[in-house]
C-alpha cells in the first residue's frame, strides 16, 4: 500500500470571482519536511504533477504538496486572474494563496506561464519562500540583475535543452539569482518534466534534500 494520500479541494482568494481548484498530497506517517506549491504552464493544469507521478513523489519524500489550477485553467475555469496593477497583484495573488493553505515557507515549482505569478511574488516576498524552482518560466525579462541579485532565495533552474526559446532566455536572466544552480534536462522540450519525469523527480528531490 502506497503511504500517500492525494486529496482535492478548493481555495477562495480574493478578487478571483470563484474559487481555486486544487490537488494535494502528503505523507500518512511521519513528519511533514516542508510545503510545496505547484504552478503550470497555459496548456497544463494540477493534472499534470498528479498524471506524472510528482504529487506522489513529493508526499513520499516527506513534503506537503498542492498543485493550484491557475485562474482560467484547468478546473479553475470560472475564476478570474487578479487584475494586474503595475507588478503587486500577481505576487499579492500567490500569497494569499499560500495564506489560505497555510503554505508556510514554501518550496514555489513554476513553469512557463506561473512565471506571471512567482516571479513579482518572489521578489516581493521572498521572506515567504523557502526555495525556488523555475522550468522555463515567462516574463524574467521584467525584472532587472539588480533585482534577482536582491533574492537569497535558494534556487535550482530547469529547463531543457530543446526549448531553445524560452529555456535560453529564461536561463540568461535567472541566473543572476544569487544562490541558484542549473539543470539542464537533455532531450527535453519546453515542458521538459513531462518530457522526462524520471529525471526531473530525480533533480528535484537532490534539490529538496540540500535545504
Amino acid at each position: 500500500m502506497s503511504a500517500v494520500v492525494i486529496t482535492e479541494g478548493s481555495v477562495h482568494v480574493e478578487g478571483c470571482k470563484a474559487p481555486l481548484f486544487y490537488r494535494q498530497s502528503e505523507p500518512t506517517e511521519g513528519e511533514v519536511r516542508m510545503s510545496v506549491l505547484l504552478l503550470h504552464g497555459i496548456r497544463f493544469s494540477s493534472e499534470n504533477w498528479l498524471n506524472i507521478g510528482t504529487l506522489e513523489t513529493l508526499a513520499k519524500a516527506g513534503c506537503r504538496a498542492v498543485a493550484i489550477d491557475l485562474p482560467g485553467l484547468g478546473h479553475s475555469k470560472s475564476a478570474e486572474a487578479p487584475a494586474a496593477v503595475g507588478q503587486l497583484a500577481p505576487a499579492g495573488f500567490l500569497k494569499e494563496v499560500c495564506e489560505q493553505l497555510s503554505l508556510t515557507s514554501v518550496v514555489v515549482i513554476s513553469p512557463s506561464l506561473s512565471g506571471m505569478y512567482s516571479l513579482p511574488f518572489l521578489l516581493q516576498h521572498q521572506a515567504l519562500i523557502r526555495a525556488y524552482i523555475p522550468v522555463a518560466p515567462i516574463c524574467t525579462e521584467n525584472f532587472t540583475a539588480e533585482q534577482y541579485q536582491s533574492v537569497k532565495v535558494p534556487s535550482l533552474i530547469v529547463y531543457g535543452d530543446q526549448d531553445s526559446q524560452l529555456g535560453e532566455l529564461s536561463l540568461n536572466n535567472l541566473s543572476n539569482l544569487a544562490n541558484h544552480s542549473v539543470v539542464v534536462m537533455r532531450g527535453a522540450g519546453h515542458p521538459c518534466y513531462l518530457d522526462d519525469p524520471d529525471t526531473w523527480h530525480k533533480a528535484l528531490t537532490d534539490f529538496l534534500n540540500t535545504l
